[in-house]
């Protein structure tokens, strides 16, 4: 569990800089528009559904402790790449890194999460999940706080003086802003390879989950595909859709504040404020899930709190409705840790595909972001956010029937 729980650090801190990124690279690289600058979500999430699956052959041929290695290299090799980058403040390369990133990211994330929910009863997989959650997202306010204040600490004043610079001194005042991730991201490539190395010569166990016996409940008699389970088919949608809104909520909301007309100074903070929610709702469920509530009824009311917040977000203005999007951190927490035991239980040995599917559901961080996007030049930025609603309904589904879909089974016989 420690060993998981840093690597669970390490998801956070590299997934959670996007939010920074996002108003960053917009001024450093000279981006015209909003929907632009949501590349950086598309291009870091989309690589798990391009890479989840080839990750569940990875993880067959290397196991659970040699692919979570194989996925920190990875990463530390799309983190260099943003040296050159920044050196060359070329937007496409910013998106090679952070593409290479994901790649790895998606081999961890195939290989962790289940390992986290296997490890233990499964009934109690969303406490431990959330306890992996309290990791995550305690390194994603301090990835936040620590880049922004690199980053964005004066980058608000600089835009404005951009706007009044000769060719020659805005390209010396924007090099200069550039440069200022490289060194952090070279700390962060040396930190990922150091800790594949540990992860190598760590106890680590192995777990061998493709030899639980297909006998154990009629769930998987006969079945010959992770296809042939439509609790996970809609759990991937869930998942898709849950992480759609959770990147809405953390990844857009320095952009709102800003198009609200925040301070950058002062919006660079509001990421750390939907972060702080999602933290408090972890500690929730490692207090109540499975002793008072169970992982279903935690999904149900997190679904029906994204869809009140969200409501509020959009009738509200100003710091009222900033706060809402914020709470809807709170709302966010418990999906991950609800959905993902709730559709990978009962495969038996599909759990390592169904884990890839799952972790190609988290392209819905890719997609959302960009429809939110054009949305907000249709519309308005602050009623773009209704998209999340017909989102927060599916989960409310989910969490209702949607996880009994072929669970109406007797125990087979030997159980």
């Amino acid at each position: 569990m420690i060993i998981i729980g840093a690597l669970f650090f390490i998801f956070g801190f590299v997934t959670w800089i996007n939010g920074t990124l996002i108003p960053y690279l917009k001024i450093a690289c000279q981006l015209k528009s909003d929907l632009q600058s949501y590349l950086v979500a598309t291009a870091f999430f989309i690589a798990y559904t391009v890479m989840a699956i080839p990750s569940s052959y990875v993880l067959r041929r290397t196991g659970y402790k040699k692919g979570m290695a194989l996925g920190l290299l990875i990463m530390a090799l799309g983190a260099i790449l943003f040296v050159p980058a920044a050196q060359t403040r070329e937007f496409d390369l910013f998106l090679v890194g952070l593409f290479i990133t994901g790649t790895g990211l998606a081999i961890l994330q195939t290989a962790s999460n289940p390992y986290v929910s296997i490890i233990g009863p499964m009934e109690s997989a969303a406490m431990r999940i959330s306890i992996m959650g309290v990791c995550n997202k305690v390194a994603g306010i301090l990835a936040g706080l620590l880049f922004g204040y690199i980053a964005l600490n004066d980058a608000g004043i600089l835009e404005k003086k951009l706007q009044t610079m000769n060719d020659s001194a805005k390209e010396v005042a924007l090099t200069g802003l550039a440069a200022r991730v490289i060194l952090p991201y070279m700390i962060i490539s040396g930190v990922l390879v150091l800790l594949a190395i540990a992860i190598l010569f760590s106890a680590l166990p192995e777990i061998k989950d493709e030899n639980e016996a297909e006998g154990l409940s009629s769930i998987n008699l006969g079945k010959t595909s992770v296809l042939q389970f439509p609790h996970l088919i809609l759990g991937v949608l869930a998942l898709f859709l849950y992480v759609g809104t959770e990147v809405l909520a953390a990844d857009t909301i320095i952009s709102y504040g800003k198009s609200l007309g925040i301070e950058l100074s002062t919006a660079r903070f509001f990421t750390q404020g939907t972060l702080a929610c999602m933290l408090l709702g972890y500690i929730v469920g490692i207090v109540c899930i499975p002793k008072y509530l169970s992982q279903a009824n935690a999904l149900k009311y997190c679904a029906i709190l994204g869809s009140v917040f969200t409501i509020l977000a959009v009738l509200t203005t100003g710091y009222s409705s900033i706060a809402f999007i914020a709470l809807l951190g709170l709302a966010n927490s418990l999906m991950w840790p609800a959905i993902f035991p709730l559709a990978i239980d009962g495969l038996g040995k599909f759990t390592k595909m169904g884990s890839a599917l799952l972790v190609m559901a988290i392209a819905g961080g890719a997609i959302l972001p960009l429809l939110y996007g054009k949305l907000s030049e249709v519309w308005d930025t602050r009623h773009a956010y209704l998209i999340m609603i017909p989102c927060y309904l599916f989960i409310l589904y989910f969490a209702t029937r949607g996880y009994m879909a072929d669970k109406h089974y007797k125990i087979a016989p030997g159980r």
